[in-house]
């Protein structure tokens, strides 16, 4: 997650991907306090362990062609020197990928995984969920960013979301009262992931309609994972279509994803649309990459003209040291976009130099300063190497 936001926030992310999912597997222990050999086998199988949903390719596939020349590189951090393969082994990184161009500089494996082999996202669907908002609005499903959230979920009318526009949903400012404190049994973020289910009712719904009003509508930022979910929710409402259907009818056939993705599912049956797509390395890297190419698969206008650039813009100061927050994309100092999840999952995306590098992991805890700042050495490096071409 982000660098400097907070452990406890990172927490409660994982928290609410954890105890919100369906386990198939009886008596499994969290997602939070797996061993690191249960990471390593189970965030590449995670159908084996949870209810999902799959994200079915097309046809055909977006070639990832490898460059004339390959990086290999040497860095320096924390008094050391540093190699890709002593990065990837002191942190447990599964895999990492980096294009120039669209194509493949670096591509390099560890904990056992396999090209074909999928990773869980954590917040990374975030992203991907955002995304669709655009896709849906470039199909005339969504009106407009300006439209209400109430419109797609009338469930929220008279609510502290009433008035609330699908803009400040992406921006997370809505100014609803939310705790995301996951420490405090009490809090939001705790509460909303233990609902009972309500026939005929959505029951994240159901509580975010009884939230009070905090702030004015669009005035200040405030991480709130139930807020991603409700975008989701508004998404699959206003497509008439589950995420994972639509996922994979405006990104994964159009843009040409190399497997099918699977996205955890809640107990009523819904995929979250914060948290807990599982995808290839090299999907992951075509998001990043669909995402530099405008929004555009096969020549076909996926994302209004326009979308990707706003939506990779700082809209909103997020009260950290970075540049701000866009549409559930962050903007770090380093002048890329990220697409972010707990336990070391990343898509960085450097516009002007048309570079994406993807990085999963199995960090030993979901955030922390030292994880962040070795992510963001490794990252500088090969950035650095990319461009050396």
């Amino acid at each position: 997650m982000r660098r400097v936001l907070g452990l406890a926030v990172a927490a409660a992310l994982a928290g609410s991907a954890a105890h919100a999912q369906v386990p198939i597997r009886p008596n499994l222990p969290s997602i939070l306090v797996w061993t690191p050999q249960q990471q390593a086998d189970w965030y590449k199988d995670i159908e084996s362990v949870y209810r999902v949903e799959t994200v079915k390719r097309g046809d055909k596939v977006h070639p990832l062609p490898l460059a004339d020349r390959q990086i290999d590189f040497r860095y320096e951090y924390g008094g050391k020197t540093w190699s890709v393969d002593d990065y990837m082994k002191a942190y447990n990184v599964s895999g990492v990928i980096v294009l120039k161009d669209g194509k493949v500089l670096l591509e390099r494996y560890g904990l056992g995984r396999k090209p074909e082999d999928r990773w869980t996202s954590f917040s990374v669907a975030k992203s991907v969920t955002s995304t669709l908002v655009g896709a849906a609005i470039q199909d005339g499903k969504i009106k407009s960013l300006n439209a209400p959230v109430t419109d797609y979920i009338p469930e929220l009318k008279g609510s502290g979301y009433d008035g609330v526009t699908v803009r400040q949903l992406l921006m997370m400012s809505s100014g609803v009262k939310w705790n995301e404190d996951y420490t405090d049994p009490k809090s939001d973020v705790a509460q909303s992931t233990a609902l009972p289910l309500e026939p005929g009712k959505n029951p994240l719904v159901t509580y975010m309609s009884r939230l009070p009003r905090a702030h004015t509508p669009g005035t200040m930022f405030n991480y709130n994972t139930g807020e991603t979910d409700l975008v989701g929710i508004l998404v699959s409402n206003a497509v008439g279509k589950s995420l994972s259907q639509y996922a994979s009818e405006k990104l994964w056939k159009p843009y040409g994803m190399e497997r099918d993705a699977i996205w955890m599912v809640d107990p009523a049956g819904h995929e979250r649309g914060g948290c807990c797509l599982s995808i290839t390395l090299r999907d992951y890297a075509r998001v990043g990459q669909f995402i530099l190419d405008g929004g555009v698969a096969d020549g076909q206008q996926i994302l209004p003209p326009g979308w990707t650039a706003e939506a990779t813009t700082p809209q909103i100061t997020s009260g950290t040291r970075e540049r701000g927050y866009g549409y559930f994309w962050w903007m770090p100092d380093s002048g890329a976009f990220e697409a972010r999840g707990i336990f070391g999952q990343s898509i960085t995306v450097f516009r002007d130099e048309r570079i994406v590098i993807v990085t999963n992991a199995a960090w030993p805890n979901a955030t922390g300063r030292e994880l962040s700042m070795a992510r963001n050495a490794f990252l500088a490096a090969a950035r650095a190497a990319a461009n050396a071409m």
